[in-house]
């Protein structure tokens, strides 16, 4: 009785899985159709001037910080460190799915910059911009893929569900503060880093 329940979760937990890739790929299918016919300069201006009229000294020092946790250099020593502790832990399929998200994070943000080639806006506080193209968020990407599979790897092996909350809860935040960051600082569209977040999903 109890396999047949474990059974049952699984196939629920693989259902919800794959409506939940499905509905990601729809949304960044139609916003990289709604990015490439120019629909979402209204949308990306008005988000992007909303959150530099709230800007101050303050949240500037703040954002630069989470955007350059998101960079890539500090993913790879956070990637490094975390399949290090799995592997001294003998836990190596986990080590081994969090290497997996990493390199199919890397694929797609390569993949589809080159897909959709779009320019940069211009950024603000003299940030440097870039060279790789705007859409979607590499950082967006990245940083979903990278916290939403550190978050439901560690919550596994985690028995209270406070504790299990407490986790999604910090790593889910680190992914909007990431997010976040990009746009406040100008080096992104908000659609970019929304796609970014839909293609991490699938």
């Amino acid at each position: 009785m109890t396999l047949r329940i474990k059974h049952l979760q699984f196939g629920f937990g693989v259902i919800a899985a794959l409506c939940l890739a499905l509905s990601a790929l729809a949304v960044f299918s139609w916003l990289a159709f709604e990015v490439k016919r120019g629909d979402t300069i209204k949308f990306d201006s008005r988000v992007r001037e909303a959150l530099h009229e709230h800007a101050s000294a303050t949240r500037t020092a703040v954002m630069k910080a989470f955007t350059v946790a998101g960079a890539s250099v500090c993913e790879f020593i956070l990637l490094g460190s975390a399949v290090l502790a799995f592997w001294s832990l003998s836990l190596r399929h986990q080590a081994m799915m969090l290497i997996i998200a990493m390199a199919g994070a890397l694929t797609l943000e390569i993949g589809l910059k080159h897909v959709f080639h779009r320019a940069r806006p211009e950024p603000y506080f003299n940030v440097p911009l870039p060279s790789s193209y705007s859409f979607p968020s590499g950082h967006a990407l990245a940083a979903a893929c990278f916290y939403g599979m550190l978050a439901s790897l560690v919550s596994a092996r985690v028995r209270r569900r406070a504790a299990k909350v407490v986790i999604w809860i910090v790593c889910v935040a680190m992914v909007a503060l990431i997010g976040v960051s990009r746009i406040y600082l100008g080096v992104h569209y908000p659609s970019d880093v929304i796609a970014g977040y839909m293609a991490a999903c699938v």
